[in-house]
């Protein structure tokens, strides 16, 4: 397939539109369980609304090949992620830990709402192209990316590990077991074209 894939900050209405249409296609509750096992899977649903706040807020990352939207990394500040149920829960979960012996409350730290790969451009290297761009753009402002990752979602975790995302807390909720999984963007640099490639990644024990 030939084609030539782009990475920029999300800012098209259109771009809004895409990401809701590769979350729709790639949620748990679409997906067979052969294919959220081998493939990934999102848990957590935004609507169009609350994702123009998100995006107002601070621009997401998408991968686009055309008019297409092939990728995303969602993201989300405090004050965006006080306006949904879910995401202030994991705001509030992941302000209860501690990095380096230091309060996460007292720190400032973007959350990856949800990370997203189409289904027909995974392995061509969007990850580690979507987080560098995602890094690159917040780092000025925040110390550390942060999400949550259910631990069933094996690819998605390895993604985020290969990234240099490291687990620092776990907890089980819904039945299912997560690792709340932290990015310091205080050391080394972005990462490589080699990294993990996620089928998809979704905001956590929530939605």
């Amino acid at each position: 397939m030939e084609s030539k894939i782009v990475t920029r900050l999300a800012g098209r209405p259109s771009d809004l539109e895409g990401i809701l249409s590769l979350q729709s296609r790639n949620l748990r509750r679409h997906l067979g369980d052969d294919e959220a096992a081998e493939q990934g899977f999102l848990i957590a649903e935004f609507d169009l609304g609350y994702l123009a706040r998100m995006n107002d807020d601070r621009p997401s990352v998408v991968a686009v090949d055309g008019d297409r939207v092939v990728g995303y990394a969602l993201a989300v500040t405090r004050r965006a992620g006080a306006g949904h149920t879910f995401l202030a829960a994991l705001f509030h979960q992941i302000d209860q830990l501690d990095f380096n012996r230091v309060p996460l409350r007292t720190v400032d730290y973007v959350v990856v709402g949800q990370l997203c790969v189409d289904k027909e451009y995974r392995g061509k290297g969007l990850v580690p192209r979507l987080y560098r761009l995602f890094r690159e753009s917040l780092q000025g402002e925040y110390l550390y990316g942060i999400t949550d990752v259910a631990r069933a979602n094996k690819r998605s975790l390895q993604a985020h590990l290969k990234t240099g995302f490291q687990v620092i807390h776990s907890v089980e909720y819904g039945g299912l077991e997560w690792d709340v999984v932290l990015w310091d963007w205080t050391v080394g640099t972005g990462p490589s074209e080699k990294g993990g490639e996620a089928a998809s990644g979704g905001t956590g024990p929530r939605g």
